[in-house]
């Protein structure tokens, strides 16, 4: 009898003190819309659920940061988007709009009812798009380091200059732009870990997700979009604000003086206090 006690009270000890939503961590896969096993993770509980969606080249160990944090309150999900991570290959366009059914497919599989999705950089256009495939679920969509101008239009010839850089040498390229990215007096080895993380992605992927952003007009999807926009941005480059704010009223942005692009890694603590106050606004409808 004695012996049953202490397990029972280990087995007691090892949920109750275990960090939140630990118990509920899980690793799964979907197949996208096209065919293509979407790897993501999901953890805690409560509504409204907090889906990141990761940037360029990047994966969901990109939210490293927020998940402990978020998971507390809401239900957090993490998605590698088609050809990132853990996600397959194999697609045919590597559009914003076809990792926008990404992340709704991840959304119907967990049967969520209401999302605010969190978009890094290349994530916030994903995000812009699947909130309008999912309209009756989405409440409100945070860029993260995203969203400068919703005007703003790369001209063509820009584009093709830019691409057939990545495409002479991607990895080298790509390294060097990561870098650009980053406010001086950044930690070199976060700077060294995410410019080699990000070179190493398949060219294939990186160029066509590239060119399709390139090309990717946003303001059809801001126009449609009924539910609150906002931002979390580094200041190292301008957002214009009004001018944001004539193609979506509800557009508003918090800054991280001195950050580059990667606020989420930069600054954990600075960041998730702001993006925890972006979405009780949201939540709270203000």
């Amino acid at each position: 009898m004695k012996r049953v006690s202490i397990l029972m009270l280990a087995a007691f000890l090892a949920v109750a003190l275990a960090p939140p939503g630990a118990a509920s961590a899980k690793n799964a896969t979907v197949k996208s819309a096209d065919g293509v096993p979407l790897s993501y993770t999901v953890q805690g509980n409560g509504e409204p659920a907090i889906v990141f969606v990761h940037c360029w080249c990047c994966d969901r160990s990109y939210w490293k940061d927020q998940i402990p944090y978020f998971e507390k309150k809401h239900t957090v999900v993490a998605v590698d988007l088609a050809g990132h991570g853990d996600s397959g290959l194999g697609r045919a366009d590597w559009t914003i709009e076809s990792f926008a059914a990404d992340v709704a497919a991840v959304i119907e599989a967990l049967k969520l009812k209401k999302v605010i999705l969190v978009g890094h950089s290349m994530g916030g256009p994903v995000s812009l798009e699947a909130a309008r495939l999912m309209p009756d679920r989405v409440i409100g969509v945070i860029g993260v380091d995203t969203f400068q101008d919703f005007g703003e239009k790369v001209p063509e010839a820009q584009q093709k200059q830019w691409l057939a850089a990545f495409q002479a040498n991607f990895s080298t390229v790509t390294d060097q732009f990561v870098r650009s990215m980053f406010a001086a007096g950044a930690d070199s080895a976060l700077v060294e870990h995410i410019a080699s993380d990000m070179a190493s992605s398949p060219p294939e992927v990186g160029i066509g997700a590239m060119k399709n952003m390139l090309r990717y007009d946003p303001a059809p999807a801001v126009r449609e979009i009924k539910v609150p926009i906002r931002g979390v941005n580094a200041d190292k480059w301008p957002t214009n604000v009004e001018g944001n704010k004539k193609l979506a009223a509800s557009f508003d942005v918090k800054f991280m003086p001195g950050r580059g692009h990667f606020v989420q890694l930069e600054d954990p603590a600075t960041f998730n206090r702001l993006l925890d106050e972006t979405i009780a606004g949201i939540v709270k409808g203000k």
